[in-house]
Formats: structure tokens, sequence, C-alpha cells
């Protein structure tokens, strides 16, 4: 509890973000988008996209934040057709770029345990940054907001979900309980263990643990060669009820036509677009 609670501390948000947000544009039928940066609050520029929903509101919203895989999709275009199915429905999304969007970004941690931590607890203030700019869109009734995840993007969101109430229902997919676990994929460390105990500091079971959130959907694939069955279990059942773990026949991508299916009407039953 003590290391959450300085974590809580580093991680707090103190100011509203710097915006720059382009003209809007026409990203699909009847689906409107700007892209959009904001500072962090380390003065770091954050990338991303705003999704217009349908209507004129009040308009549930979702962060969106993707994974480390396809070099295509590393960055917010993964996300891209949810939130265009959703826009459609009324739903206002902010999809955001990442540290680990960065070419070669993961050649860069699980040296320095300090390095880490720092970065971490940075990605998880612009996250609580880019709450800021989707809570400020149009229409947005801040108290319909959801977080969707895959990868790093869920095991973020588990950190936020212990440090900001505003998100009430989170998506994460195939995401695993320990950072350090993939921080050393494939690498070697001389003080491994001293690593790993410092790592313990981005607590991501702790972090799904002090949620108040109202309900968890866990994504899982069989085919998974990074998320073990039993990190996949450990992961979910750090959560609070109400919570559904589903596992698809899928790779660790979750690319598959009943996973974006699954997640979409939850998002809505959750979300209630047109209360």
């Amino acid at each position: 509890m003590r290391a959450l609670t300085a974590f809580v501390l580093a991680a707090a948000v103190v100011a509203a973000p710097a915006l720059c947000q382009a003209a809007a544009r026409a990203l699909a039928l009847g689906v409107l988008a700007e892209d959009t940066a904001f500072t962090s609050p380390s003065g770091a520029t954050v990338t991303g996209e705003v999704i217009h929903g349908a209507g004129q509101g009040p308009h549930p919203a979702v962060l969106f934040v993707h994974w480390l895989g396809d070099p295509k999709t590393t960055n917010h275009t993964e996300f891209e057709p949810d939130a265009i199915a959703l826009a459609r429905k009324g739903v206002t999304s902010l999809l955001v770029d990442t540290f680990w969007a960065r070419p070669a970004w993961f050649d860069t941690v699980g040296k320095s345990a300090d390095a880490d931590v720092a970065q971490g607890r940075e990605q998880v203030a612009q996250l609580r940054r880019a709450l800021d700019l989707l809570e400020r869109q149009p229409g947005v009734d801040p108290a319909r907001i959801a977080y969707v995840g895959h990868d790093f993007g869920a095991m973020f969101g588990a950190l936020l979900a212990g440090v900001d109430s505003r998100p009430r229902v989170y998506v994460l997919m195939a995401g695993v309980p320990t950072m350090s676990q993939w921080y050393l994929l494939g690498k070697t460390h001389p003080q491994k263990d001293a690593y790993v105990a410092a790592l313990d500091q981005l607590d991501i079971r702790g972090g799904l643990r002090a949620s108040h959130a109202k309900a968890f959907l866990f994504q899982f694939a069989s085919r998974d060669h990074y998320v073990k069955p039993t990190d996949a279990a450990a992961f979910a059942e750090a959560a609070p009820l109400p919570r559904g773990v589903f596992t698809y026949d899928a790779d660790h991508d979750l690319d598959v036509p009943q996973a974006h299916a699954d997640r979409l009407a939850w998002l809505a039953e959750q979300l209630d677009p047109h209360p």
C-alpha cells in the first residue's frame, strides 16, 4: 500500500493539457476525426486522434491505448475500427500514442529500474492527461467514460485504474500481472532480482485491487505465446467484481471477429450510448 500511495502522488495530474487539435476530417462515412496533441506533466508532446460521436450528445467516451506488436498498428490506429463503430452509436473516443509506439522502444527498457519506473509513472500521468482532454470534447458525459487497452496498454490501464476514478469500466486485453515479465523478455540482467523488486513499484495487481471501477472485461487468446494461462488468471483475478473473462481462439493480437464483437457489445451495454 505504501508503494501504491507513492505511485499515486508521483502520477498526480495538476494542470490541464496544452492542446493542439487539427481541423475535423472525414475518417469514415458519417464519422469525423481530428488529429490532436497535448503536453504531458514533463512537457513531452503526446499525439493521438479524437473520433467524435455522432449526434448532439451527451456522449459516452472511451480512451483507447494500443499494443506493442505489428509495427503498422503499434500506435493509436490499432483501435480505429472500434472507435468508428462506436462513433456511429454516439460514443466519442480518444486514441493516443504511447512510449512503446517509438521505434526500438523495447530495446531501451530492462536495463535501469529507476529509469523504467520513472518512465512508467510518466506514462500513467500521460494517460491521465489524455482523460483531461477526452472530458473536454464537446458533449462528453464525464460519468460515462471507459478505458480499452491491449498488451502494454492493458497493463498501464491497470495502473491507471488504481489512481484515477474517471474511467468507470475497463476492457483489458492480453496483459500479464508484472511489468518485469515483459521488460526482461529475451534479455539478461546482471542484477535481475533487484531489478524485478524495484519494478514492482509499477504494481499492476495493486492498481487493479485499488480500483473502484464499475466493471471489467478481460480478453485473452488461447494461442498467445506471451501470456500464459496462469498469468492471465493472476491478472484478471486481481480486479474487483464484477468482471468478465473471455478467451478466444486467437494469437496475441486478438484480431478475431468474436473478440471485436464482444468488446463492442459490452461497451455499448456499459456506456448506454442512447439512454
